[in-house]
């Protein structure tokens, strides 16, 4: 069994505790794909507070024949971006992608080249920025859901390491755990994920900066609740009294609606609250 690559790691309780919460923003997101296989998605979202408006237009088209995906988009930042990837072409398990980025109104440009290996047991990753000339790497293992995986990177102009991360874990059948050490162990995270039945998930992390121990340990606990086939609720609290409350409901085939809002318990009097919706449209 292949193992998730070294992002996706913690990833089912990190989208338990961040995928639909739109706090703070009004988001839109319209998905159609044509005939011949090419995906059009326009994203748009806007700050509830200062109105600020920032949205992407991305086209994809995946030649499956060839093992080809081609990727581009533009956004309101005026940054064009594209990217081709080649995926089992030269070696089973093997993808090579070349990605580069230009802002039109500024000379911010982007060039990088990206290798992602996997196989039974083995995820490993190597990404090469080539115009700010750095090296990021990340390999995990797996043996009987016992997980193991560890991050860093290089720049090559000062010769010096610049982020090494580390994970354990182990995966069941219904529920995962892991323990991080970030920022050269500085930063661990515990994480805990399950699906207690069909219908319920639950989750906890928490969170010690041994650089300040003053701050104490920041914990959060979460849940999902499937209503029915077409809704579900989630809601989560943090050790300072922050609540996260949301609904998503399936409007129809394709149309998908989220409300949320994140309280602070602590000052229920203040305007300190954040709302926020997201609309998804699929063709």
């Amino acid at each position: 069994m292949i193992p998730p690559n070294y992002s996706d790691l913690c990833k089912p309780v990190n989208d338990l505790f961040s995928k639909d919460y739109p706090f703070g923003a009004l988001k839109l997101e319209v998905k159609t794909t044509t005939s011949n296989g090419v995906t059009f998605t326009v994203n748009g979202a806007q700050d509830i507070k200062s109105g600020a408006i920032i949205s992407e237009l991305k086209t994809k088209y995946a030649d499956k024949v060839n093992g080809l995906t081609y990727t581009e988009s533009w956004n309101t930042a005026n940054l064009v971006t594209g990217q081709v990837e080649v995926a089992n072409r030269f070696a089973k398990g093997l993808k090579l992608e070349l990605s580069g980025s230009s802002a039109l109104n500024s000379a911010k440009r982007a060039l990088r080249t990206k290798i992602d290996y996997q196989q039974d047991n083995l995820f490993a990753r190597v990404n090469v920025d080539a115009l700010n000339p750095s090296v990021t790497a990340d390999v995990t293992v797996s043996r009987e859901g016992a997980l193991a995986g560890a991050e860093f990177a290089y720049d090559l102009n000062s010769g010096a390491v610049t982020k090494t991360n580390s994970t354990l874990g182990y995966a069941g059948p219904d529920y995962t755990i892991t323990v991080q050490g970030n920022n050269s162990l500085n930063l661990f995270q515990l994480a805990f994920y399950q699906r207690v039945t069909k219908s319920v998930e639950a989750g906890a992390r928490a969170v010690y900066d041994y650089k300040n121990p003053e701050g104490g340990v920041s914990a959060e606990l979460g849940t999902k609740y499937i209503l029915d086939q077409d809704a579900y609720v989630k809601a989560k609290v943090d050790n300072a009294g922050r609540l996260g409350l949301s609904f998503t409901q399936l409007l129809r085939p394709g149309v998908k609606l989220s409300l949320a809002g994140l309280f602070d318990t602590a000052r229920l009097q203040e305007n300190t609250h954040k709302l926020g919706a997201a609309l998804t449209f699929e063709a």
